[in-house]
């Protein structure tokens, strides 16, 4: 039996990679039902002051597609209370690169309140869909000398 029935887990899985399949395999590793959201071009723009390279409607269609994950949502916000609000997960996974950071000790504190906890997966080093971007950039830019 999985230690919890509902987990969540969110990100922007714009130019999807290993690291991504790994979170979302080790996440339904540890619950029944894995719900994922996949953040809106609108809210990666905000946060990251980025425009995507895959847009949401797709992105939304490759997590659905993948076999640990039993339902996407589209997500405009990162108030991981109001996702819980909407959800009641029992916990939400993310990276362990996270671990310590300010904003996610204070998510630990609120959702503890809630009875959710904030599970923390090992992150995979050495990829990220910013240095494949930046990768992808230094390329196009060697191939245009």
């Amino acid at each position: 039996m999985k230690k919890y029935k509902l987990g969540y887990t969110q990100g922007a899985f714009d130019m999807f990679h290993i690291g991504h399949l790994n979170l979302l395999k080790n996440a339904k590793t540890q619950c029944d039902k894995l719900i994922v959201g996949v953040n809106t071009d609108n809210l990666i723009c905000k946060y990251k002051n980025k425009h995507t390279v895959i847009k949401q409607i797709d992105r939304a269609e490759i997590i659905k597609a993948i076999r640990y994950v039993d339902d996407v949502i589209l997500v405009d916000t990162l108030d991981k209370l109001e996702l819980w609000q909407d959800i009641q997960f029992d916990a939400i996974f993310i990276g362990d690169d996270w671990k310590g950071n300010e904003r996610w000790q204070n998510t630990e504190k609120v959702l503890s309140e809630k009875g959710a906890d904030v599970v923390y997966l090992t992150y995979t080093h050495g990829i990220s869909s910013t240095m494949l971007r930046d990768q992808s950039d230094e390329k196009i830019s060697d191939n245009n000398e």
